[in-house]
């Protein structure tokens, strides 16, 4: 039923579209920039651009040599978030369009997902009420400044942990693991990376998969977008060929329409993580992160996590659990903690 509701949405949106087309004329030299290049008449996702292959090469991914995040420890939620508490709710960035992960149910309008019900987790250890968070959209490309800037807490947004990004904000231990893959419609003749070339490929602004894309399909033309979602309307308007990004998001695009499949074998691996703005001066969040790691590490021990997966991406693929821990070594906290114990 979820996916029908999706798959009636999605094609109304571009039925939409499709109309608005017709009263244009045809393509000529004073088109906007904005029509796409790659031979569809219909406008492009709204901040979508066209990023002609070669033009900007990749750059490396980090996810070697990564550093730690901070333990739970044996304080309690009073001392770990005393603001958070007092304020009365957790306030999260999430997406609202990636569906399995973070999406708005059609039917429903109330937010649900694998990102979504982990969250709620964070904020029933807090609260003791899983209700008590306050979700904000932010985009891929927002992720880091909203964390910055204070207009959210955490953010859950399939963020994946990378060296490069640990010099902006903190992350939490790992949460989940990912493996890149590509998603091409059934009737494209696409089935590895080699296909790729002269083609269009589908990934948001921001993301590593953008970079991974880069790197792994230099001669294809990246379409950058906003979101996820918009990389499903673009594959159904022929806008793009394939789309690159990781098998828990690609699964949410290949549950909403069956002429989608993810191809080939996959292409790397990385490990999404819970964002926090970095603990200094700016940011008093060495206890949100611990408390948001206590979670974590809850979920693991008593079954959550598996329920989750299992609801949520199990239909879809398959996993061997949740990532490691992985924690910085903190030797004097750790004597001080264990004195006092």
């Amino acid at each position: 039923m979820r996916y029908r509701h999706r798959l009636a949405t999605a094609v109304l949106v571009a039925a939409a579209v499709t109309v608005a087309s017709c009263a244009r004329p045809d393509h000529d030299e004073s088109q906007p920039a904005w029509v796409s290049t790659t031979g569809s008449s219909l406008p492009l996702p709204p901040g979508a651009v066209v990023e002609k292959a070669g033009s900007n090469p990749g750059k490396p991914i980090l996810v070697d040599g990564l550093l730690g995040s901070r333990r739970p420890g044996n304080e309690n939620v009073e001392d770990r978030v005393p603001a958070i508490l007092a304020r009365g709710r957790l306030i999260v960035g999430v997406d609202q369009s990636q569906n399995l992960l973070s999406f708005r149910d059609s039917t429903t309008g109330e937010l649900e997902g694998f990102e979504v019900d982990l969250a709620r987790e964070i904020a029933r250890d807090i609260f003791g009420d899983p209700s008590k968070v306050d979700f904000r959209f932010v985009d891929s490309a927002d992720r880091v400044l909203a964390l910055e800037a204070g207009t959210v807490d955490i953010v859950v947004r399939s963020l994946t942990i990378t060296r490069s990004r640990q010099d902006q904000i903190a992350f939490s231990t790992p949460y989940f693991t990912a493996r890149t893959r590509i998603l091409a419609m059934e009737s494209s003749n696409i089935s590895s990376l080699a296909d790729l070339e002269g083609r269009t490929v589908c990934v948001t602004n921001g993301s590593t998969a953008a970079e991974r894309a880069r790197s792994l399909a230099p001669e294809a033309d990246l379409l950058l977008v906003r979101n996820w979602a918009d990389c499903l309307v673009a594959v159904q308007q022929y806008q793009a060929d394939a789309v690159i990004s990781d098998d828990a998001i690609l699964s949410g695009i290949a549950e909403q329409d069956p002429y989608t499949r993810l191809v080939g074998p996959a292409l790397g691996e990385a490990h999404y993580g819970v964002g926090i703005a970095s603990p200094g001066y700016r940011h008093d969040t060495d206890g949100l992160i611990r408390q948001v790691n206590a979670t974590i590490e809850r979920v693991r021990q008593d079954g959550t996590w598996w329920m989750l997966y299992n609801r949520w991406l199990g239909p879809y693929q398959s996993t061997a659990g949740p990532p490691p821990l992985d924690y910085r070594p903190e030797p004097e906290r750790d004597m001080q903690q264990k004195d006092e114990g």
